[in-house]
């Protein structure tokens, strides 16, 4: 947290008020609570689903940051306290446990300060992540299964939930493609960071003469779409085709029709869903990918008209690596885009993403989606 004034203290500069030159204004955001807890009681306010939906997630965040910087302000004057004791008392105890919470509350601020960089207007929102092997075969298939333990590791971590909507095995191991839901809030403004082609160099674990081969995967990352508010689809815009469920070699794993496969006609974007048992189930799945893919249509088309304001814009597709992780003859993980490498490749295969998402959201600040 950032104030103009270097003499003031924390605490007060939680208690922002309106005329301060806080970062976060935390009294408007109380006000803001109140107008919608005020409108969410009455009984007309439920008669848009969609509209209520939205307002209710905006109080839910508002009142997940109040709460944050609140809680973080108590701690403050806890510790100011704490600090006084230990002067006074000389006790080594309470000086260790006055450094764990220093260090616990400067996580916590840090995390919450870059939060300040995310700019889009999807950042808070759930992420659908897409994972697709590129050529290689088995070796590049392998590949992409790691990186999606990668990101579902990375979920885990910062206390996200995940699902994995779609997942596409390949014939001797590994995946062709996977879809992960990652639900949270700032889920997509951390990961926007990954969209891009990931390149691996290893010795193969396939290969008897223990050659070093060199691997590509795609990662897509999406921002959900909230309903037909945000993208419109009228009723002749879809084909809607069900089938059986296919596993493992091509043999059916369902004796009725389950997976379900929608077209949208006028954009050509298919979309198929077979993980759930249900029709239903795959029906609505692939209706939530559909939405996020035309919504990742019309922001590619303002992206392009702003590109022709900013200049040229080299978008993060296949053919742009944006990350490679060398596994031999040395070991290093670099993002091409920010310069930032690490030698610790396995805390990163393992989900340890937070100094990478860190550099290129810090990279790009002040970019809108």
């Amino acid at each position: 947290m950032q104030c103009k004034s270097k003499k003031q203290k924390p605490k007060s500069c939680v208690d922002a008020s309106p005329t301060s030159w806080c970062v976060f204004d935390l009294a408007t955001k109380e006000q803001e609570i109140a107008r919608l807890e005020t409108q969410s009681a009455a009984p007309e306010f439920w008669g848009n689903a969609e509209e209520a939906r939205s307002a209710m997630q905006r109080l839910a965040g508002l009142k997940e940051t109040v709460d944050t910087w609140r809680s973080l302000a108590s701690r403050a004057a806890d510790m100011d306290e704490l600090i006084g004791l230990a002067l006074q008392e000389d006790n080594a105890s309470l000086e260790s446990s006055f450094q764990e919470e220093t260090a616990s509350m400067e996580g916590e601020l840090r995390k919450l300060e870059l939060q300040l960089v995310f700019s889009g207007p999807y950042d808070e929102r759930t992420a659908i992540l897409a994972v697709h092997s590129g050529a290689g075969g088995h070796e590049s298939q392998d590949w992409a299964q790691m990186l999606l333990r990668m990101y579902l590791r990375w979920a885990e971590r910062s206390s996200y939930k995940a699902q994995v909507l779609e997942l596409s095995p390949g014939e001797e191991g590994g995946v062709k493609s996977a879809m992960v839901e990652i639900v949270g809030r700032w889920a997509y403004g951390y990961l926007k960071a990954e969209r891009g082609v990931h390149r691996l160099v290893r010795i193969s674990p396939f290969d008897a003469s223990h050659a070093r081969h060199t691997s590509f995967a795609l990662v897509e990352v999406l921002p959900e779409a909230e309903g037909d508010v945000e993208v419109n689809i009228g009723p002749d815009d879809l084909r809607i085709d069900v089938f059986r469920a296919g596993g493992h070699g091509g043999q059916n794993v369902q004796k009725t029709s389950t997976a379900v496969r929608i077209t949208h006609v006028p954009s050509g974007l298919v979309v198929v869903c077979q993980n759930e048992r249900s029709q239903l189930q795959n029906k609505e799945t692939a209706l939530k990918v559909l939405r996020a893919r035309l919504m990742n249509l019309e922001m590619k088309r303002r992206g392009e008209e702003q590109s022709k304001l900013k200049g040229e814009h080299i978008p993060a597709e296949w053919g742009n690596q944006i990350r490679s992780y060398v596994l031999h003859p040395y070991r290093m993980v670099k993002d091409h885009r920010t310069g930032y490498e690490t030698a610790d490749t396995a805390a990163v295969l393992d989900g340890e993403l937070a100094p990478l998402l860190e550099a290129y959201l810090l990279t790009t600040v002040g970019d809108r989606q």
